[in-house]
């Protein structure tokens, strides 16, 4: 064999062991009775040199995803609805984080199409706050807090239309760890609060502000009402009643494509690097 050869066959090699590590396509997949609850924010596409493009999926790919999830035999469900739903197989719960106008101008129609529910996990004080640099004073472009907001007559129309359903995230997208236990009460339980009594809904979910908790608030999103509760933790939860204040989600990137998406609804992650 000519050095050459050594050359293409020793990169090809490392292409294959690079592609399994990003996508680690030869797990087998996680029990299709266990829910997988899936982590959105923004469906809108990337922005030139965005810091947070992870964040948007595109409209068309997002379309894509809930394409495959209906041919794929996958059942929409609330995260409410989550203990209805054990033991049933190929249960699929769409959540959106922060409350971007994009879930209405674009995710609602598309939602409605395809006759899926999600559950909005919305900031009560979502205008003109950059909480990006709660969690990291460098990120103080405002890229987050330019992106329009969901104003409360237009969640209200899509509570109304039974595609949607509502959580909780804080009052001011806290960093829980930074706040008195005083202050994490009035965000953890105040959000709820907040929420029931401007939309006249119930509350019983709470997604954790970049998916930063302690025991503790665990703790107390449980005393103050939450049924359920999501973390940012990459994954799908073995036992959604055990861990029914820390639930894991399935993240969807708007850096990936089908291949991505599909593994993550087979395991959890996409790869080992996930």
């Amino acid at each position: 064999m000519t050095a050459t050869l050594v050359a293409v066959a020793c990169l090809a090699i490392l292409l294959a062991a690079l592609f399994s590590l990003r996508y680690a396509w030869w797990r087998g997949p996680v029990d299709y009775r266990r829910p997988r609850i899936l982590m959105y924010h923004m469906i809108r596409c990337r922005r030139p040199s965005g810091r947070f493009n992870k964040l948007r999926v595109a409209p068309a790919e997002f379309e894509r995803q809930l394409e495959w999830l209906v041919d794929h035999g996958w059942r929409f469900a609330f995260l409410s609805d989550l203990d209805r739903e054990a033991g049933q197989s190929k249960t699929v719960v769409l959540t959106f984080d922060d409350g971007y106008r994009d879930n209405y101008t674009t995710a609602h129609p598309l939602l409605l199409k395809y006759g899926a529910k999600a559950t909005l996990f919305l900031v009560v004080d979502r205008f003109d706050r950059d909480w990006s640099t709660t969690k990291k004073a460098h990120h103080d472009s405002g890229e987050l807090m330019q992106e329009p907001k969901l104003t409360d007559a237009e969640v209200r129309e899509m509570l109304q239309s039974g595609v949607w359903e509502l959580g909780a995230h804080t009052l001011t997208h806290a960093l829980l760890p930074g706040l008195t236990d005083k202050e994490k009460r009035e965000e953890i339980g105040g959000g709820k609060a907040e929420l029931e009594a401007t939309f006249a809904t119930e509350v019983s979910s709470f997604a954790y502000p970049f998916g930063i908790f302690g025991t503790d608030d665990e703790t107390l999103a449980g005393a103050v009402g939450y049924d359920h509760a999501v973390t940012t933790e990459a994954g799908i939860s073995t036992d959604t009643r055990a861990e029914a204040l820390r639930l894991k989600r399935v993240k969807v990137s708007g850096k990936e494509g089908a291949l991505g998406f599909s593994i993550r609804l087979r395991t959890g992650k996409r790869g080992l690097l996930d």
